[in-house]
């Protein structure tokens, strides 16, 4: 790792800048994931070529050329895999992935790191004004380029009687002793209009979300300002954070603890994850150090717990004995996963899936939710959903899922109102 530029603290104009010199010299899109990744407050991709790839291959530990020499890092994304019989097709490629030959990592100290091939910091175009920090630029600065409108999405009602349905359904499969808990999902069908760089800096400008990600390619592109952690590895140490009850962030966080509903979700969810760590960890490793924690997320507050484990498998086969991650599936996982798809009337696509990074020795995921999927020509689509238990109201569990979209349109009522 070499020290790289004395440059902004602002992941953004750096990302801007790297998505400047792509189109000036023919090449790839930048990607970046923003927040909290490989333990850095940034990690981007100058440039790297993400193509649609089988979903088994989307976070390959090893990413190697022709003659079986390393080559980076592996950048992509695995949609949720269950579909709906007879629900219309994914906006986007179910499963997306790169090798990124250099890396960009900024530090939460504030210093600008790289690893492998990057450019240099005066071929990145950054002008003088850049090197000073930018965090008071507010929400509709627009990095990508200052001569463009601000980006704007147009949402459609989407249909609140096929999530009420479903919800009463899981309800009664509950009484039933079928399962326990699941979680339900909706789709927002939209408009961009705009570059979705610009609205990704507009959302994390006033999200700043932990887990962000900015993918693009000639396939689409992703806007993702994830909260959830799905998997972290570092050696053998594994880690994992569920999230299992919400509230407004205008509301008092307290009163997620105070929640029998919530409550019980959330250690219903740790029992999963444990299970699923379990299948692959050493003995006695599987840990639970933080339990039921209050997190700040965009425009809500979140019940959050840790989940940890020591583990000798490869990176591909704990993605392929843990996914799909815990929270957006329920317990028990097989036989809710099969009531989901009877129960919803779309494919998730990457909504609940997994989006992140894998290298030597290193993965790192987040729960592909919060998540705008951005087809070339515009067309959106954003999932968004919630646990259901024998607690749960299908009113409530409606307003939850607008409480989780509402940071798309700047808070208040809902667009199709």
């Amino acid at each position: 790792m070499h020290t790289w530029g004395d440059l902004s603290a602002d992941p953004l104009l750096v990302l801007a800048a790297c998505a400047r010199r792509a189109q000036r010299d023919g090449l790839a899109p930048p990607a970046a994931l923003l927040g909290d990744w490989l333990g850095a407050a940034a990690v981007i991709a100058p440039s790297v070529a993400l193509s649609p790839v089988p979903p088994d291959q989307a976070f390959a530990d090893n990413p190697t050329t022709d003659g079986g020499r390393t080559a980076g890092w592996t950048i992509g994304f695995r949609g949720f895999p269950d579909v709906p019989g007879g629900a219309r097709n994914r906006l986007l490629p179910e499963a997306v992935t790169g090798k990124a030959d250099g890396l960009l990592i900024l530090g939460h100290d504030g210093r600008w790191t790289s690893q492998g091939t990057v450019p240099a910091p005066r071929d990145l175009d950054i002008g003088p004004d850049d090197h000073e920090n930018r965090d008071d630029v507010g929400d509709n600065h627009n990095t990508a380029d200052d001569d463009d409108e601000a980006p704007s999405l147009d949402w459609s009602a989407p249909d609140r009687a096929a999530h009420r349905a479903a919800v009463l359904n899981c309800l009664e499969a509950i009484r039933a002793g079928e399962i326990y808990q699941a979680c339900l999902s909706t789709r927002l069908d939209g408009v961009l209009h705009g570059d979705p760089l610009a609205l990704f800096t507009a959302l994390w400008r006033r999200t700043r979300a932990r887990r962000a990600a900015y993918l693009a390619g000639p396939w689409g592109a992703v806007v993702s300002l994830s909260p959830e952690v799905y998997l972290t590895r570092h050696g053998r140490d594994v880690r994992s954070s569920p999230i299992k009850g919400t509230l407004p962030r205008d509301a008092d966080p307290a009163l997620l603890r105070a929640s029998v509903k919530d409550v019980a979700e959330n250690i219903m969810i740790v029992d999963l994850v444990r299970h699923d760590l379990g299948r692959t960890a050493d003995i006695g490793s599987v840990a639970v150090p933080e339990l039921l924690a209050v997190h700040e997320a965009p425009g809500v507050w979140h019940l959050v717990s840790t989940v940890t484990a020591r583990t000798g498998v490869s990176g591909e086969e704990l993605v392929a004995t843990t996914f799909p991650p815990a929270s957006v599936t329920g317990t028990p996982k097989l036989r809710a996963r099969e009531l989901i798809t009877g129960w919803e009337t779309r494919a998730r696509g990457l909504h609940c899936g997994a989006i992140g990074i894998a290298g030597p020795g290193e993965l790192d995921l987040s729960v592909a939710i919060r998540t705008l999927e951005i087809a070339p020509g515009g067309r959106c689509e954003f999932g968004v959903g919630g646990g259901i238990t024998s607690d749960s109201d299908p009113d409530d569990e409606w307003d939850e899922c607008v409480h989780k979209a509402a940071f798309t349109w700047g808070g208040g009522p809902a667009p199709w109102l």
